[in-house]
């Protein structure tokens, strides 16, 4: 096998991980397969002969390309970050796509991601890489100009907000349709309290409408608030597909070959923590979601 054979092999062994990697860092499927490209480039560049751990490097590589990402959205954004919604990884009921599946391992829900955008740069890059793939403070430490403590620091003050916006949902999938179903039920039936009753007393419902539908972009808090904003929408209750978003019980709202929304769920002990939702038709519109228009 030739030095570009035996490369391609060997970065191929690592492009999954490196994948999910990006998307963590970065909410975003394009620009994740954007830096993962980048560090193919840079590893044709250079000289890694005396590199002991290749999938260290790669994944350095990564992290600082994410890295730089995440600084520039950052100098550009001249107002306080509004809601964002990252890229929903959307797939049917009956199963995830294996490539989408690396993506989501470890249960990275739509709820994580959201809390994740709105980290300071370091912040983000400390927790995803220590908290999520392990990486010692020291190596992080490096990519930031940080000391190891200072980085140590940083993933913790990371992990005390997502802790507290985003915690972990119910592992077992039939139990979160269960809630949801019941969500979408009440709403149907204009059931106020049934309303109530299912979501979490302390519910955060977050909608994304994008340049488009700015109007639309809103953050809704308690179950009594969230509650009646969805009784207003019982009118869409029909056009309901049932999906997996980032591989958790959620719904693509579509008629008539148009896409009105995405909506992901966080449940926790039966009860709705958090609502997710999308509502910009151009990022709808980059999605495949043709199998959910009948």
């Amino acid at each position: 096998m030739d030095q570009q054979a035996w490369l391609t092999e060997r970065f191929e062994e690592h492009r999954t991980r490196l994948r999910a990697v990006a998307y963590r860092m970065l909410g975003s499927v394009s620009e994740a397969e954007d830096a993962v490209q980048e560090a193919w480039l840079r590893l044709n560049r250079a000289d890694t002969s005396d590199v002991e751990n290749l999938a260290g490097w790669l994944t350095t590589v990564v992290a600082r390309v994410c890295l730089n990402v995440l600084r520039s959205r950052e100098q550009r954004r001249e107002d306080p970050l509004e809601v964002h919604m990252p890229d929903p990884i959307i797939s049917r009921e009956d199963g995830v796509d294996p490539e989408q599946e690396a993506l989501l391992a470890d249960a990275v829900g739509l709820a994580l991601l959201v809390v994740l955008e709105t980290l300071a740069p370091a912040e983000r890059l400390a927790f995803v890489l220590h908290d999520m793939f392990a990486v010692p403070f020291e190596d992080i430490a490096t990519m930031i100009e940080k000391t190891p403590a200072a980085t140590r620091q940083l993933a913790s003050r990371a992990r005390r907000r997502v802790q507290g916006q985003a915690p972990a949902p119910d592992p077992d999938l039939s139990r979160q349709r269960v809630v949801v179903d019941a969500f979408f039920g009440a709403a149907r039936n204009g059931d106020f309290e049934a309303l109530v009753a299912v979501l979490d007393p302390d519910v955060v419902l977050r909608s994304d409408g994008g340049a488009a539908r700015a109007q639309h972009t809103v953050v809704y808090a308690g179950a009594r608030t969230v509650a009646s904003q969805a009784v207003t929408f019982s009118r869409l209750v029909p056009f309901v597909r049932p999906a997996l978003v980032n591989g958790a019980a959620g719904v693509v709202v579509a008629t008539e070959g148009r896409t009105l929304s995405v909506m992901a769920f966080t449940v926790l002990d039966g009860r709705i923590v958090n609502i997710d939702v999308l509502v910009d038709p151009e990022r709808l519109a980059g999605l495949d979601l043709a199998a959910f228009h009948r």
